[in-house]
């Protein structure tokens, strides 16, 4: 869970954080679970491996505005193949409202041959110091 305060620059006319700022706070999130897990991003480059989202999809339950802190919470799944997925809640701090929902799609891009690697969740595994925490607490490599 990472905790996030809205500023005064994130916001459009109307007072309301804006599309591009939800997704942010997202990614923040996901990049930071990364590293609690002991991910080291400049290892997972050296081995020629780079993270990619492919599909983005953000439900929108509740106004956020100045003055709010939304705490976002990050849920991986591994169904298989070349693609994990990510759900995503943002939750008023104040009074633990569901303000959005972001549900992404992705998967790690072999950087020489320029496609996903199959089933991204096994090399995540070689990476990760903490792998329950990214949802693979199953798994073995």
């Amino acid at each position: 869970m990472v905790r996030v305060e809205v500023r005064a620059y994130e916001l459009d006319t109307q007072g309301h954080v804006t599309t591009a700022v939800y997704l942010q706070y997202a990614d923040h999130a996901r990049w930071s679970l990364l590293q609690a897990a002991g991910v080291d991003l400049d290892e997972v480059r050296r081995a020629g491996l780079g993270p990619v989202t492919l599909e983005t999809m953000v439900r929108f339950r509740r106004e956020l505005r100045l003055g709010h802190a939304v705490d976002v919470s990050c849920e991986f799944d591994w169904p298989g193949g070349r693609t994990g997925r990510v759900h995503q809640k943002l939750h008023r701090v104040d009074d633990g409202s569901l303000v959005a929902e972001v549900d992404s799609v992705g998967g790690l891009l072999d950087l020489g041959a320029r496609r996903l690697v199959a089933d991204p969740g096994e090399h995540w595994l070689r990476f990760a110091r903490r792998p329950e925490m990214l949802g693979l607490s199953g798994r073995r490599t």
